[in-house]
């Protein structure tokens, strides 16, 4: 957790002056009881009005005054957490988006979730405690004692065996609870991961009547976090309790010591209460300490796995010294490249070489699990090769900065998505800076314009989260927009056409061809009608490359190709 806090140093000053404050709240508390004790010793015992007045004006002063640093330390302490939060989110979010789908594999999109909301939110209180009570609670107890012997000195051993009880009893229940409050925040993930699943997915579950098998999935997730946070919440309840009957106990042992100094004429009445006074606020500091042992285990479990985000490194990284492009614009090519998928028993690809050339469509085919999405996902390199080479433009992927490579390239992912906004903010999304009417003009090119027209705000007609309120083909035209916006050197579209008609497919095609006429076109495609008109068609089988060729020189070379042409056309299609 302390390795957090390097976030705070912009917060030096408040939290110097949160400390200044909390010291003389802490100091006008303390003397508080010795200003009781002087009117009870000698205004009542003498009878001095007088004097008993003016103490009195005295201690409300002082209360005042700790009242008001006790206000303005509780502001400044607050905007000093709320702050660090802010950066902390800030900084993971930034660091998060520098990782590749590795890493996002690797903890997962709900474990990440949490980690940027929930565990943020336990060390930002946390902090708004420590900066309250961690300060107060130490001062509190050793001015406490500091006063308590200087009222008497033989009644203050009663502290002697109090402070030792309390102190274990925080010290067990802290060491019992840090592994519980560990394993809450992974149930708490995994709570997330089955809400999530079940939202995003309602569509699925609905449809094949899995309403209540999810429900008891999220029944199970659920009662497996309650389970546990009833365990922390009954070793955490028994702190008090404890903590409660310690101090009757000790104010029983004062008053029956203190007494017999009093009939022994070795102690005052208001030096008893004095010190009754001061025993109850280093057993408060105790417990405000007990608190702080709640909160911080929970919090170094969350701080733990904020900094396992933090401390994760990016598999993928820009070179120090970046090269730009020397070839030609758009020209791509592939050398003797093999991937594989973490912890997979095969490569995804094996040995794949090919080129693909400007002004020209270079389309990719095969069956489910041949690696298509693989290849097409190499190319922005999302995932690094495991050997070979992809050159873009003539330069090594892995010596150009993401940034820069990535500007190249107008993606089409396989799943369309969409962002909460207006139709125009998702088309913009490609190029901020493109004009309304190159939007127009992608939406005409994409076949998107007919619907947007029809729609009651035309192109200010707001997409809901995901794109929920439109339908999969016209998910799949916005994106296809999105990238023509763009106006890329390299068009990717990852079996961007499967929701669309044959119509449809067509006249998008037709009217693509006509406006990628200088870019590298990459067209990964289920359907054989799609890329027969290919200028280069590249069959992949089980992570191989069967063969490449034009549609004819594959229907006569290709066995695999034939039979995906088979299994698609009729004799008289494919004649």
């Amino acid at each position: 957790m302390l390795r957090l806090f390097k976030l705070l140093k912009p917060y030096r000053l408040p939290i110097a002056l949160v400390l200044v404050l909390i010291f003389i709240q802490t100091l006008s508390e303390l003397y508080l009881p010795t200003l009781m004790a002087d009117i009870v010793d000698v205004g009542i015992v003498h009878g001095d009005t007088s004097y008993i007045l003016k103490i009195g004006g005295y201690m409300l002063l002082v209360a005042a005054f700790g009242v008001v640093c006790s206000i303005a330390a509780g502001f400044l302490s607050s905007k000093v957490s709320v702050g660090f939060g802010r950066r902390l989110r800030g900084k993971i979010f930034a660091h998060v988006e520098r990782f590749s789908l590795q890493e996002f594999d690797k903890i997962g999109t709900a474990s990440l979730i949490t980690r940027t909301t929930n565990d943020i939110n336990q060390v930002q209180q946390v902090l708004t405690m420590m900066l309250r009570m961690m300060i107060m609670a130490p001062m509190m107890c050793i001015g406490g004692i500091i006063m308590a012997v200087s009222k008497d000195a033989q009644l203050s051993l009663v502290l002697v065996f109090v402070i030792p009880i309390l102190v274990t009893a925080i010290v067990t229940i802290a060491v019992k609870g840090m592994p519980l409050f560990k394993a809450m925040q992974v149930k708490l993930d995994k709570l997330n991961l089955v809400l999530r699943e079940g939202l995003t997915g309602i569509r699925v579950i609905r449809s094949f009547n899995r309403i209540d098998h999810e429900t008891r999935r999220f029944d199970e997730a659920n009662l497996d976090l309650t389970q546990t946070a009833v365990k922390i919440n009954r070793l955490m309840a028994s702190l008090m309790p404890i903590m409660m009957l310690v101090l009757n106990f000790s104010t029983i042992a004062i008053l029956w010591f203190g007494g017999l100094r009093i009939g022994n004429g070795d102690m005052q009445v208001g030096a008893l209460m004095a010190f009754i006074q001061y025993a109850m606020q280093i057993m408060f500091s105790l417990l405000m300490v007990s608190m702080m042992f709640v909160m911080i285990p929970r919090a170094s479990a969350s701080a733990a796995r904020i900094n396992e985000v933090l401390e994760m490194t990016p598999e993928i990284k820009d070179p120090e010294q970046p090269k730009t492009s020397r070839g030609r614009q758009g020209y791509i090519e592939f050398r003797d490249v093999t991937f594989s998928y973490p912890g997979a028993e095969k490569p995804a690809l094996s040995n794949i070489s090919f080129h693909a050339n400007p002004g020209e469509v270079t389309a990719i085919i095969g069956g489910t699990g041949s690696g298509k999405s693989t290849l097409i996902n190499l190319i922005p390199r999302f995932y690094d090769v495991d050997s070979g080479q992809i050159l873009v433009d003539g330069v090594d992927v892995r010596e150009m900065s993401q940034e820069s490579l990535r500007e190249k390239i107008g993606l089409v992912p396989q799943k369309a998505l969409l962002f909460t906004g207006t139709i125009t903010d998702n088309i913009r999304y490609g190029r901020e800076t493109a004009s309304d009417e190159e939007i127009r003009h992608a939406a005409k090119i994409a076949q998107a314009e007919e619907f947007i027209t029809g729609m009651k705000d035309g192109f200010d007609s707001v997409i809901a989260q995901g794109g929920a309120n439109v339908s999969g083909g016209q998910k799949q035209r916005l994106s296809i927009a999105r990238a023509l916006v763009r106006k890329p050197e390299i068009y990717a579209f990852d079996d961007s056409f499967s929701a669309l008609d044959f119509r449809t497919d067509a006249k998008l095609r037709a009217a693509l061809k006509e406006e990628t006429t200088n870019s590298t076109v990459l067209l990964v495609a289920q359907r054989v009608s799609t890329v027969m008109d290919a200028d280069r068609i590249i069959v992949l089988d089980e992570g191989e490359i069967a063969g490449i060729g034009t549609h004819r020189e594959l229907m006569d070379t290709c066995k695999v190709y034939r039979e995906i042409v088979s299994s698609q056309l009729s004799e008289e299609e494919i004649a």
